[in-house]
C-alpha cells in the first residue's frame, strides 16, 4: 500500500462524508448550508409576521412558534445525517412539527402553508421507508384541509412541491442508509481480511518453527540424559541442535522476506485509494496477468508502481493520473512494463531522487530498467521488468 497521503502532504479530501458525524468546521459549514439553503421557504411566513397584518398577540404567537419549528427541524435532521437520535426522541420532535404546521397555517393564513414542506422533508429524512410512504401524502393532505379553512379548495402546486420534495428526501435518506451499509461492510471484510492474514501468518509459523523446535527440545532431553556417561554423543546432540536451530532462523528469515515482499495487486488497490483520496482522478488497468512472472520482478515493480503514486500524490500537482500494464515483446525476451503518466509539474527537482535511484537500483538487481522524466502534458514514469520465458507479445492492460 502507498503511504497515508495526508501524511505525505497531499491535498486534503475534498468530498464530505455522508452518513457520518459532523468532524472539523468545514463539514459542519458544508452540511448546515445544505440544510439551511432549504429555509427559503421560510421566506413567507417571515414576510407574513413583519407585515403587520396580525394583532400583537398574533405575532408574538407566530414568532414563538416559528422558532420552535425551525429548531425542531434543524435539530431532528442535521442529527439525521449524522448520529440519529433514539425513537422516542425523533417521534417527539417530529410530532412537534406536525402539530405547529397545520396550527400555525389554520390561525395566521396560507402564507404559513411552506411549513407543510419542512414536515414532508422531516418525514422523508426520519421514517421508516413504510412508514415515509403514508406520511410525505398525508402532509401534503393536511395542507390541503388546513387551506379549506381560508376558502382553498384546489389542489395547487404548493401540495404537489410538498410531495415531491418529501419523496426526493426519501431518496436521499435511503443514499445515506446505503453508504452507511457499504462503510460498514467494507469494515468487515477489512477486518476478516487481517483475521485471515494472521491465520495465515500462524499457521506458516507453526508449519516452519513447530517440527524444528519439537526436534531442538527432544535433542536437548536426550542430550542431558547422554552428558554424564556419554560426553561425546551429547556433544554430537548438541552440534544437531544448532544445525536445526539455523536452519530454522534462515526459514524464518525467508518467510518474513516473503511477508514484507509487495504484491502487484495490492498497489494497485492501493493505487485507487491514495489517488482518490488526493482529488487525483485515477485511470488504472483490470487485474493484471502475472502468470511466469517471477516474484522477485513482480516486487520490483510494485515497488516502482508504490514510488511513482507518491510522487504524484506529494509532488506533482497533478489532477488525473493513468497507470497501464503491457506485455512486451523485446530482443531480450518478454517484458512486463508499467507506465504512470500524470498531467503535474513532475516530482519537483527536475531529475532523479533518492527514491528514483533506489527504484533503479532494485529494477536493475530484478532485471529490470526505469525511465523517468518530462512527458507532453507532465511526467512520465516507465518500469520494466522480465516476464519470464511466456507472454503475449503487446497484450496491453
Amino acid at each position: 500500500m502507498t503511504e497515508d497521503p495526508k501524511a505525505a502532504g497531499a491535498r486534503p479530501e475534498t468530498q464530505v462524508r455522508i452518513g457520518q458525524g459532523v468532524q472539523g468546521r468545514r463539514e459542519l459549514l458544508v452540511k448546515g448550508l445544505w440544510i439551511c439553503v432549504w429555509l427559503v421557504f421560510l421566506s413567507s411566513p417571515i414576510q407574513d409576521l413583519t407585515g403587520g397584518r396580525h394583532t400583537t398577540a398574533g405575532t408574538v404567537a407566530g414568532a414563538v412558534g416559528l422558532t420552535v419549528f425551525v429548531g425542531a427541524y434543524l435539530t431532528l435532521v442535521f442529527r439525521q445525517m449524522g448520529r440519529p437520535f433514539s425513537p422516542w426522541a425523533v417521534a417527539l420532535l417530529l410530532g412537534t412539527l406536525l402539530v405547529l404546521a397545520p396550527a400555525l397555517t389554520y390561525g395566521l393564513g396560507t402564507r404559513w402553508s411552506g411549513l407543510f414542506v419542512y414536515l414532508s422533508v422531516a418525514c422523508g429524512a426520519t421514517l421508516p421507508l413504510r412508514l415515509a410512504y403514508w406520511a410525505i401524502p398525508g402532509s401534503a393532505v393536511a395542507m390541503y384541509l388546513v387551506g379549506l379553512r381560508w376558502g382553498v379548495y384546489s389542489v395547487d402546486n404548493d401540495m404537489l412541491m410538498v410531495v415531491l420534495i418529501g419523496f426526493a428526501m426519501v431518496g436521499v435518506s435511503q443514499l445515506v442508509r446505503t453508504t452507511i451499509e457499504l462503510r460498514k461492510a467494507r469494515a468487515t471484510v477489512a477486518q476478516l481480511a487481517a483475521n485471515e492474514e494472521r491465520l495465515r501468518l500462524a499457521r506458516d509459523l507453526h508449519d516452519l518453527l513447530g517440527h524444528s523446535l519439537s526436534l531442538i527440545t527432544l535433542k536437548s532431553e536426550l542430550a542431558g540424559r547422554m552428558l554424564p556417561d556419554h560426553p561425546d554423543r551429547a556433544a554430537q546432540q548438541v552440534g544437531d541442535i544448532e544445525q536445526v536451530s539455523r536452519q530454522a532462523l534462515v526459514d524464518v528469515r525467508e518467510a518474513v522476506t516473503g511477508y514484507r515482499r509487495p504484491r502487484l495487486v495490492v498497489e494497485l488497490a492501493g493505487t485507487q485509494v491514495a489517488l482518490t483520496a488526493a482529488g487525483v482522478a485515477a485511470e488504472l488497468p483490470p487485474e493484471p496477468d502475472l502468470s511466469g512472472v517471477p516474484e522477485e520482478a513482480e516486487s520490483a515493480l510494485a515497488w516502482a508502481l508504490r514510488e511513482a503514486v507518491t510522487n504524484v500524490v506529494r509532488h506533482s500537482g497533478a489532477d488525473r493520473c493513468a497507470v497501464r500494464l503491457t506485455h512486451r515483446q523485446t530482443l531480450d525476451g518478454p517484458m512486463l512494463e508499467l507506465a504512470v503518466e500524470d498531467n503535474g509539474s513532475g516530482t519537483g527537482n527536475g531529475g532523479f531522487g533518492n527514491g528514483l535511484t533506489g527504484l533503479t537500483e532494485r529494477l536493475e538487481k530484478a532485471g529490470g530498467t526505469l525511465e523517468a522524466g518530462r512527458a507532453r502534458h507532465g511526467f512520465r514514469l516507465v518500469a520494466r521488468v522480465p516476464a519470464g520465458p511466456a507472454g503475449d507479445v503487446g497484450s496491453g492492460a
